[in-house]
């Protein structure tokens, strides 16, 4: 039986939140404690381990994913499979965590906070999302992590006290997430056949990772490369706490309109494994579309909620995250759009070529924006190159897809969605601008927004949101049959 994609995107919508959310609810609180210095610091050793995580996973994760989308409705298959590619990355990761430990675990300014993380580098080779992903089975990865991360939350607040207790907080992060992988595991029986030692092949996906690996690497130039830039050019960690408290904000913006491409992503490689094209192309259209729908508001509403927000929200530490957030708003629509064009068509068509081909050039016109906007404009030079970089992607995505994907399916009902959206801003702006920067105003303004919003989406007859309704009004009904 088929899942349903709405109850999956729920399902994925609530961990990918609960990732982001939940650490973003102490983010008033460590901004306080930790101070700008400190989570510069945080941010900028953590970006260094991801480029660790990234070397020892290949594209292990997101090749695995993609091969079990395959092979759902074949469980001896994706039972070898799996076991294959465990093990590949157990060994790949091993490597990386020796080639870490030496380098920065050892005799390096931050080495105390390195040698936590070495456990974080252990944690994912740990991580089976993937599989789960693959089988269209979110609920797993969302149930067992729930409690987990309420309980990083009450450890923060009972253990995180002074600036002194950076370690404290990494610690924290760290055990959350082996905890979180290590719970998956328990599920495992219930999917997997037994197999021999003899039906393990390792080799034949050496290749095909390593591909999806390159791709990987030249979107963490972007992503993680800010980071590490911003602290070796300027070795000035409080701009790079400015940057990383600003892109919390933003990614989980992001969560809301990314969200669905996790769940849709294994749905079209099934459905692209059946030739069912016409099929491909509504799931795209519908992606697309919902891309607009959802990220045009929210774009619009950081920009004009960002300057009564921040100050209470973050404190006066981080009051240079306002600008931040508003030049880096952009950046929702642009991987909006291309996780679409990306993850959801060009890597379950297997042609990873050419995605690797467009994030390459995102990531190079990324690194060489970088080195002539950061020692210039600092933070805001960091944060306009990646915005940039992701829509250098999008448009060399779309060159290359145009032949087999309608360009009309990205764009056509965009206009509503523009129109209502600035409609939107205008109104959030004027009623709300003499207001003072509390809590009380950043509610008020998202109420307004989301009323606004609707409206205009009324007035313009706007068929995704009737669409919408039309659903919540069936499962409420079916619900009543059911009492």
């Amino acid at each position: 039986m088929k899942k349903s994609i709405a109850k999956n995107y729920i399902y994925n919508l609530i961990y990918q939140i609960l990732t982001l959310v939940l650490p973003l609810i102490t983010t008033p609180y460590l901004s306080r404690v930790l101070g700008a210095e400190n989570i510069g610091i945080y941010s900028y050793t953590i970006s260094i381990t991801t480029y660790f995580i990234l070397f020892g996973s290949l594209g292990i994760a997101q090749y695995g994913q993609r091969e079990v989308a395959y092979l759902q409705e074949k469980k001896d298959k994706y039972s070898v499979l799996f076991w294959e590619i465990v093990i590949l990355r157990f060994i790949t990761m091993t490597i990386s965590m020796t080639i870490f430990y030496f380098t920065f675990a050892i005799n390096n300014q931050y080495h105390v906070y390195y040698t936590i993380l070495l456990l974080e580098l252990f944690g994912n080779c740990l991580d089976i999302s993937w599989f789960f992903q693959g089988l269209e089975e979110f609920k797993k990865t969302v149930t067992r992590n729930i409690m987990v991360k309420i309980i990083s939350i009450i450890s923060i607040f009972l253990f995180v006290k002074t600036s002194k207790d950076l370690y404290i907080y990494i610690w924290i992060y760290v055990l959350t997430t082996l905890i979180g992988n290590l719970s998956l595991w328990a599920y495992l029986p219930k999917f997997l056949t037994k197999i021999t030692k003899k039906q393990i092949n390792l080799k034949q996906h050496i290749k095909p990772t390593i591909e999806l690996f390159i791709p990987q690497i030249a979107i963490q130039v972007y992503t993680l490369l800010d980071k590490t830039m911003l602290g070796k050019i300027l070795g000035d960690m409080s701009e790079v706490g400015n940057y990383e408290q600003s892109q919390k904000i933003i990614k989980l913006s992001l969560t809301l309109v990314t969200a669905l491409g996790i769940v849709v992503s294994p749905r079209i490689a099934n459905t692209m494994a059946k030739g069912k094209k016409e099929d491909v192309k509504n799931y795209l259209a519908n992606s697309f579309n919902f891309v607009w729908f959802l990220g045009m508001p929210i774009m619009v509403g950081i920009i004009v909620v960002a300057q009564k927000a921040v100050p209470w929200f973050l404190g006066e530490d981080f009051i240079n995250s306002i600008n931040l957030l508003i030049i880096g708003s952009p950046i929702i629509m642009a991987i909006g759009l291309n996780n679409v064009s990306g993850l959801q068509y060009l890597i379950p068509a297997r042609k990873q070529k050419i995605f690797s081909k467009s994030v390459i050039i995102g990531a190079i016109f990324n690194f060489c924006f970088n080195l002539i906007l950061i020692p210039k404009f600092k933070a805001i030079g960091a944060i306009i190159s990646s915005v940039m970089a992701e829509i250098v992607v999008f448009f060399v995505q779309l060159l290359y897809i145009r032949k087999e994907v309608p360009l009309k399916i990205v764009y056509e009902n965009s206009f509503k969605y523009i129109i209502s959206s600035i409609i939107m801003g205008i109104i959030i702006y004027f009623t709300t601008m003499n207001m003072s920067a509390s809590m009380t105003t950043t509610i008020i303004q998202v109420i307004i927004g989301i009323l606004v919003y609707g409206i205009m989406l009324i007035i313009l007859k706007d068929k995704f949101l009737y669409q919408i309704i039309d659903k919540i009004k069936n499962k409420i009904n079916e619900g009543k049959k059911n009492i």
